[in-house]
């Protein structure tokens, strides 16, 4: 038992040693801690990667706070610039999300002023030195904002590059969580970000409001064939909740935590060691400005 006290300590000791070797000055990784003098500092250590963690302000089920998603992504963001140095920015939540309107609480900016200030938000990073720019979206209603906000970035030259972070299978924690999951239904407020939120902010939690409303599916377009449309969501989900099963696993919620704030941390390193992606877009580019002179 000593044997493996000290083994665990050993360790634990020399990946402190290695964060403190990474980051020899313990530069704060969150933007609005960091002073200007160091900011400079943190944006050479970063080598100019800066992680945007985007959230909304919309209802979560009866039980979760109004901010879960900056919560979430934030969370994931910090613990993957522990791991892999790199600038994270100040709580972002101007996101699109119509299909919420109706519930209090819900803060649905315009459609222009959602891509400026994005589009600002880059423009501003890049102007000071942050010109690899990761997207951790934590909203699923951004997902095809984010996608043509990034395809748009080719429509014009740019001295900065867009990454929209995607995690993927996990091979290592993947089992443990599928294991631990009891919901057969879980998306928004569900199982996984309720677990979640019990790990960053357990107080914000509030389990007895859990079962006040329903989150299963209300399948009200399932006779419409071929077709997509903006209701759709509010057609299934119309108490902006979608589960069987929201209560919460520590376990889970910290291990979902660690799997995409491991894959996040993979995507910064490879930025911070590789010009692939700013290399391609100068080739498009160049392509692009005279497609015929080949």
């Amino acid at each position: 038992m000593k044997k493996l006290f000290f083994i665990l300590a050993f360790f634990l000791a020399a990946v402190s040693l290695m964060s403190q070797q990474a980051n020899p000055e313990n530069l704060p990784f969150k933007m609005e801690e960091l002073t200007s003098p160091k900011f400079k500092k943190a944006v050479e250590l970063a080598r100019g990667v800066c992680v945007i963690p985007m959230g909304v302000i919309e209802k979560h089920g009866p039980h979760l706070p109004l901010g879960t998603d900056m919560f979430e992504a934030r969370e994931v963001a910090f613990r993957a610039a522990q791991k892999e140095y790199a600038v994270v920015f100040p709580p972002y939540y101007m996101s699109q999300i119509f299909e919420a309107r109706h519930q209090p609480g819900t803060i649905a900016y315009s459609n222009d002023l959602l891509w400026q200030m994005l589009e600002e938000t880059c423009k501003e990073l890049s102007r000071n030195g942050l010109k690899k720019i990761i997207i951790k979206n934590g909203h699923g209603g951004n997902t095809s904002f984010l996608q043509y906000f990034c395809q748009s970035q080719l429509a014009n030259r740019k001295d900065y590059i867009v990454v929209l972070f995607r995690d993927g299978n996990d091979p290592v924690n993947g089992p443990e969580i599928k294991a631990l999951k009891k919901a057969k239904i879980d998306g928004h407020a569900g199982e996984e970000e309720t677990s979640m939120m019990s790990v960053i902010r357990p107080d914000l939690v509030d389990k007895d409001a859990i079962k006040t409303e329903s989150g299963l599916t209300q399948g009200r377009l399932d006779k419409m064939p071929f077709g997509y449309t903006g209701i759709w969501w509010f057609a299934d989900y119309p108490n902006h909740y979608a589960s069987d099963v929201a209560q919460p696993d520590i376990k889970l919620g910290q291990l979902l935590l660690d799997s995409e704030a491991g894959q996040l941390a993979t995507l910064i390193k490879y930025l911070k060691e590789n010009n692939t992606v700013e290399d391609l877009q100068e080739e498009f580019n160049k392509r692009a400005d005279n497609p015929l002179n080949k």
